[in-house]
């Protein structure tokens, strides 16, 4: 089935999976102190990650347009879309306006909007297994229902080295963030029906860097059918040895870590690692 994936600019990738995948990223728009970056590949995240931690203000983000899909809708294969999480941001809605506004306006054809119900890797994931199920030749609604119930299933947790930007952001209590930074705790967050949660708290990187990997095995079931997806803010050498401690531990099909783009990096931070399977 020729076959078009759409994602917005969570969805991590690398760049042999932007070849292999052919995704077409709807990029979010990232507004730091006066100054706006177009979340594609022209932008260096590292600086702009820098530029976070200099800006006394907290970075603001803005989801891609009906517009900006819309365009992206164009042509003659099947479209399935992938966003973030609708309770993170507009970019689901966003998504799904644009859907109606082209089958109102265009010609007919088949669109369908995925709520990854996550973000970042856990995007990355969803857009490999509709690649997946469409190269098995599977009808449209097909991939439509076994994607739908991959999302339900997945798991997506994260340990991050600061929680300000993500608290600055509203994207989690401040007072929850303010205890852990004067108590040296590292919560373990987890995405729960699209929402973040905390879902431990333990003091200290290391001993938090233990509990993620004791964490996949008391969730996780039938690994060895699943993919471990690990992203990464500007810590290859942490997401390289979390993948190696998972490998001593478990039988995964296979582990794919990539970095995380700007909107990722917004609220991951410098050290940051989120992980999905």
């Amino acid at each position: 089935m020729d076959i078009k994936i759409v994602a917005d600019s969570s969805c991590d990738l690398t760049r042999e999976m932007k070849v292999e995948l052919k995704v077409d990223i709807a990029p979010l728009v990232l507004q730091l102190g006066g100054r706006s970056y177009v979340d594609d590949e022209e932008l260096d995240v590292r600086e702009y990650v820098k530029g976070m931690a200099e800006c006394e203000t907290s970075p603001k983000t803005a989801c891609p347009s009906p517009q900006d899909y819309i365009k992206r809708y164009q042509g003659p294969e099947s479209v399935f879309v992938v966003t973030l999480s609708n309770h993170l941001s507009g970019s689901y809605n966003s998504a799904e306006l644009a859907k109606s506004i082209f089958q109102d306006d265009g010609p007919k054809k088949f669109i369908h909007v995925f709520d990854s119900l996550s973000a970042s890797i856990g995007e990355t994931l969803v857009a490999l297994k509709i690649h997946e199920y469409a190269r098995k030749n599977l009808s449209e609604l097909e991939i439509v229902d076994k994607v739908s119930s991959y999302i339900k299933e997945m798991k997506t947790f994260f340990l991050l080295e600061s929680l300000e930007h993500l608290a600055k952001a509203g994207r989690l209590n401040p007072i929850v963030a303010k205890v852990a930074s004067v108590l040296a705790i590292k919560p373990v967050m987890c995405g729960e029906e699209g929402h973040i949660k905390l879902f431990e708290k333990v003091r200290g990187y290391k001993k938090a860097f233990g509990r993620l990997l004791d964490i996949i095995g008391e969730v996780g079931k039938n690994l060895e059918d699943k993919i471990l997806g690990i992203a990464h803010c500007n810590c290859p050498e942490r997401a390289l040895q979390f993948k190696e401690e998972v490998l001593k531990r478990y039988k995964f099909k296979d582990i794919i870590i990539v970095e995380t783009g700007g909107l990722s990096s917004t609220y991951a931070d410098n050290g940051g690692i989120i992980i999905a399977f």
